[in-house]
């Protein structure tokens, strides 16, 4: 078992203090930059004496939890991808730290971040599930993370809504392929608050599928400037702006239309003005008509039910039939008489 030690860091750098005749405790009290990648490395010591410690590797070790990183207030990024941790956790005193990355673990909720108001970027990508479990995330951490967070990379993490990070109003990049988002319209929605986004990857998830995708998010996306690897032209995105508010509009046009013809279903009929006190009888329609001029042809409804025509009546089986305006005068004086 190798563990990581104030010793194990003095023997590694054992040529540095040679040749610049420094003693141990000098040289570990000067230290800022510390690289123990790929060491087979299981656990952290006591490494107070690193005090003035701004970047740490501990990535492709054996690392299980995070402890022992407390002196470390001026840490300012931390590598410790590609180990066993299955918990974040003992991080609440690195307030400096602004890049942190942990993907390649055993992590299931992505929490303990809430003291670290000047984090930046955080890199939980690819944790290794329990199967049919996706990576979650504890509010008060979203929350606490609102105005610093920058870059987030979630890819390959069994996700189906990312609804809870719309929280991360300053967001700029968002890496979440390989996820199993797959509604628009709440893409839409949460990237629609996110006014800074230039950057995002959803490649290999189920809504890239959809009908319009890449339009639809280019739309509500203003400053996106590259979706999913590839670059997005100004031009394209104001002809889609442009495109989908004459749809709109059309839309609306194509309602009034509808709305005015179940209002009044017999204006284009006899091109006569309903008011509202008459009824539909025979008698009042035609004994009501504008002035025809007799050249005009005029429409009338024909009843198929001639006792219904007898009394006056419109029918509901009736068919419509050009008539000129001189015989729609004669019906109206039989009518009248």
């Amino acid at each position: 078992m190798v563990r990581l030690t104030m010793d194990l860091i003095a023997k590694s750098h054992n040529h540095l203090k040679k040749k610049r005749n420094f003693s141990v405790s000098q040289f570990l009290k000067k230290l800022t930059h510390l690289n123990f990648s790929n060491k087979n490395i299981e656990g952290i010591d006591d490494l107070s004496m690193c005090r003035n410690l701004t970047v740490l590797y501990l990535y492709d070790n054996q690392i299980t939890s995070i402890c022992n990183l407390n002196f470390a207030t001026n840490l300012t990024h931390l590598y410790m991808q590609n180990n066993n941790i299955t918990r974040i956790e003992n991080l609440f005193s690195l307030q400096n730290l602004s890049k942190l990355y942990l993907g390649g673990n055993s992590i299931t909720v992505v929490e303990g971040l809430e003291e670290l108001g000047e984090l930046k970027e955080l890199h939980v990508e690819g944790q290794k599930l329990p199967l049919g479990e996706k990576l979650l995330f504890d509010p008060r951490t979203l929350l606490s993370l609102a105005e610093s967070l920058n870059i987030l990379n979630i890819t390959k993490n069994n996700i189906d809504e990312i609804k809870d990070l719309a929280v991360l109003k300053n967001l700029t990049q968002l890496f979440a392929a390989d996820n199993k988002l797959s509604d628009t319209q709440e893409l839409e929605d949460v990237c629609s608050q996110w006014i800074q986004l230039h950057q995002m990857n959803l490649t290999g998830n189920p809504v890239c599928q959809k009908p319009k995708y890449r339009d639809r998010l280019i739309t509500v996306c203003k400053r996106l400037e590259e979706l999913d690897g590839k670059e997005i032209n100004e031009l394209s995105r104001q002809f889609l702006i442009n495109w989908k508010a004459s749809k709109a509009k059309k839309k609306i046009k194509d309602e009034k239309i509808i709305t005015r013809q179940i209002t009044f279903p017999f204006i284009d009929d006899f091109n006569v003005s309903v008011h509202p006190s008459h009824n539909n009888s025979w008698t009042n329609v035609l004994g009501k008509r504008r002035p025809l001029n007799c050249m005009r042809l005029g429409v009338i409804k024909v009843c198929s039910d001639h006792s219904h025509m007898a009394h006056g009546t419109l029918s509901a089986h009736s068919i419509t039939v050009p008539v000129s305006a001189a015989l729609l005068g004669d019906m109206a004086d039989s009518a009248a008489t």
